[in-house]
């Protein structure tokens, strides 16, 4: 008799970086099961209505052996119970699916959290590493950081290995928010004020992401641990920049103003995670996950190539 391939429950599936896993994971032996709120049909999907500190797992989980969770709330909320919005998808609905998965006998679950969790930026020169005490800013990273600490403590005396993974930037074909700004505004030939930064940052390609996250659940190793995974090679923003027109053959148009102007017109933006994610350094040391024996799938440069590719038949356009 043959046998069944190990199953893994996704959720986010249908996000950016759901769709890419679950074709890596599919490609490399794995079964596929994707948490959603409208069942698509054909497929073993499974119908979640919302994700919280109430929501029913069991069905999902049947069968079970591994769980990719990315479902989360991400985008800058304003509205008078945002806090409780974020407490209730981000660290209750992440425990919750934890404890679940515990029950049902689930061997491997990957949180994928954020590098934010550290703060925004790191200019002191030093790399952020797993084992610095964590200073989140904003309500996205101090809700993934209070969902670290919910799963490490839930993960002693448990059998179920959990795996954390903290990315920076994540970009690829079809990601939207900063990154999709930036190559709408390379592409149109917009002249960027950035030519004058001198910082150093962290990019991770989603190719790199989905091959780590699917390594780590052919490998898992200790019962909770965490992981900082970016693209080899950091540059500056203007450099990034560069890279990108580079990869969508054009030339970029970057001129230099004096610093203490580029931050006013960011800041009258009013969203202050822009300015830091502009001219801030986030530097990553990447040696723990190299430790695994996990080698990187792209170069940045073959990332940001990919990232603008032309859409294959079945895949939606960016």
């Amino acid at each position: 008799m043959k046998n069944e391939p190990p199953l893994v429950l996704v959720t986010g599936a249908s996000g950016f970086v759901g769709r890419h896993l679950a074709r890596v994971l599919a490609r490399n032996g794995w079964a596929v099961r994707r948490a959603t709120r409208i069942l698509s049909g054909g497929n073993d999907d499974a119908l979640v209505d919302s994700i919280g500190p109430t929501t029913n797992w069991q069905s999902a989980l049947a069968g079970v052996d591994a769980v990719v969770h990315l479902a989360a709330r991400v985008h800058h909320q304003r509205e008078e119970h945002a806090v409780e919005l974020y407490r209730n998808v981000n660290i209750e609905g992440t425990l919750q699916l934890a404890r679940s998965a515990m029950n049902a006998g689930v061997k491997n679950f990957i949180f994928v959290s954020t590098v934010l969790v550290h703060g925004r930026s790191n200019n002191s020169g030093v790399p952020f590493r797993e084992s610095d005490l964590l200073t989140p800013r904003g309500l996205y990273g101090m809700s993934k950081a209070a969902a670290e600490a919910g799963l490490n403590a839930m993960a002693q005396g448990s059998a179920m290995n959990i795996t954390v993974v903290r990315p920076p930037l994540v970009y690829g074909f079809g990601a939207k928010g900063n990154f999709k700004m930036l190559v709408r505004a390379v592409g149109s030939g917009f002249p960027l004020p950035f030519a004058g930064i001198n910082n150093r940052r962290a990019f991770l390609a989603v190719e790199n992401l989905t091959s780590f996250i699917q390594y780590r659940l052919s490998h898992p190793a200790g019962k909770f641990e965490i992981f900082l995974v970016a693209d080899e090679e950091q540059v500056s923003t203007p450099e990034f920049i560069r890279r990108l027109a580079r990869a969508a053959g054009t030339s970029p148009r970057l001129f230099s103003v004096p610093s203490p102007l580029l931050i006013s017109l960011l800041q009258a933006t009013g969203r202050k995670e822009i300015r830091d994610s502009l001219i801030g350094s986030l530097e990553l040391d990447l040696s723990k996950a190299a430790s695994t024996g996990w080698r990187h799938q792209v170069s940045l440069d073959e990332g940001l190539r990919l990232a603008l590719r032309e859409p294959m038949p079945d895949e939606p356009s960016a």
